[in-house]
């Protein structure tokens, strides 16, 4: 399964439901990282993903979005492709 990297804040219900989701579809490592706890990383998520709201999904390589891009991939039936590439 491919590496999950997340940036999130503790209180984001988006970030609550899009790590849901993943868990949902078998993903049981996430790496989170908090811009709420370490604000240097919010300069670092805008740079890589070129937003400023969380949650930013990656998926191995892939830039997937927010929760709401992650939710659209799902239910194009992307998601679990993606979570399985080599």
């Amino acid at each position: 399964m491919q590496a999950v990297k997340i940036y999130t804040t503790a209180t984001c219900p988006y970030c609550i439901r899009a790590k849901q989701l993943l868990k949902d579809r078998g993903v049981d490592h996430l790496e989170e990282i908090r811009i709420d706890a370490d604000p240097s990383q919010r300069a670092k998520m805008m740079e890589v993903s070129g937003r400023r709201t969380v949650p930013q999904i990656f998926i191995g390589q892939t830039h997937v979005g927010g929760c709401d891009d992650l939710v659209a991939l799902d239910g194009q039936g992307g998601l679990m492709p993606l979570l399985n590439a080599a």
